[in-house]
């Protein structure tokens, strides 16, 4: 299985923006499609969006959309979600995942195999 290592979350004012990172080691990175979910406390955890192997098909929650972007770079074994206009109700922990279907297009957290450790996203109002 692929290692992923989150970074980049922390506490943001309503409006602001945040990139969280997630490093993946272990297997070639071009293998997998990657995924962002995120879980709010009480709260089953939800599909953020999802980008293919080569970075050039990606799919969005309806409550993300317009909002966050999801790149990768394969050279540096890295994908990004950038988090813009944020609100309160994206208060999460965010995770990365990765499936071995590589034009993965779908939502479900099943079809995922490997997991990072996540990273909170605080966005105070």
């Amino acid at each position: 299985q692929v290692q992923l290592v989150e970074s980049g979350g922390g506490l943001v004012q309503a409006g602001g923006s945040l990139r969280l990172s997630c490093a993946a080691s272990g297997r070639p990175f071009s293998n997998y499609a990657m995924g962002w979910f995120r879980q709010a406390p009480g709260e089953e955890r939800e599909f953020v969006g999802v980008i293919n192997w080569s970075g050039g098909r990606t799919a969005y929650a309806d409550s993300v959309k317009g909002r966050f972007t999801i790149s990768r770079d394969n050279a540096k074994n890295t994908v990004y979600l950038q988090m813009n206009s944020l609100k309160p109700e994206d208060t999460a922990v965010y995770y990365c995942a990765a499936t071995r279907y590589r034009n993965y297009d779908g939502s479900d957290k099943d079809d995922f195999g490997s997991w990072g450790q996540g990273t909170q996203v605080t966005v105070s109002s």
